[in-house]
């Protein structure tokens, strides 16, 4: 009897109360997106490509190719696994970049040279290269930068550093390599 009368006065008191107070909360997703705008994943994903290439490139090596032919109309998931290979790749690149496999020396020769932003004379650069020197090692930053002076340091000593792997070595510094203890 107490059973039955509890739930007839629950019943009732559940009656009376709206069931839109027990509906579960609806949420406004009229302006929400699940994934990002396709047209600004594109641009991320040019940009991280274009910085892996410009690193590349810097350290002497060949170019990671780009997807040949696109479909006319790719998925966002591909898109955006897409970006983050691309991103994956830049970051990867950027790290070696960062850390020329001679830096020291490089860093020795320049303490006996000019000025990083040197352009005096024949030679240009920290690492005091000549124009010969900077166009065939340093073909790509020549013809985007102009002579070795505009360049960043670290720019200037992988261009060193592709002389370095052409089998030149330390010879077109004679001098400085010397009193670093590098011939």
């Amino acid at each position: 009897m107490r059973k039955a009368a509890f739930a007839l006065v629950l019943t009732a008191a559940l009656g009376a109360v709206s069931t839109a107070a027990f509906a579960k909360p609806r949420r406004a997703t009229a302006g929400l997106r699940l994934y990002p705008d396709p047209a600004a994943v594109v641009k991320q994903i040019n940009l991280y490509r274009s910085a892996t290439w410009r690193w590349q490139r810097v350290m002497g090596m060949d170019v990671t190719p780009a997807i040949a032919k696109r479909p006319a109309r790719p998925s966002v998931v591909s898109e955006l696994r897409l970006r983050d290979l691309w991103r994956l790749r830049e970051q990867i690149m950027r790290r070696l970049a960062l850390n020329p496999p001679h830096k020291s020396q490089w860093l020795c020769i320049h303490r006996y040279e000019g000025s990083w932003s040197d352009s005096g004379g024949l030679y240009y650069g920290g690492l005091q290269m000549d124009l010969a020197f900077q166009r065939h090692y340093g073909g790509y930053l020549l013809a985007r930068k102009g002579t070795a002076e505009h360049w960043s340091p670290l720019e200037q000593m992988w261009v060193a550093e592709h002389a370095y792997r052409s089998g030149r070595g330390y010879y077109p510094w004679p001098h400085t390599a010397r009193a670093c203890g590098l011939i």
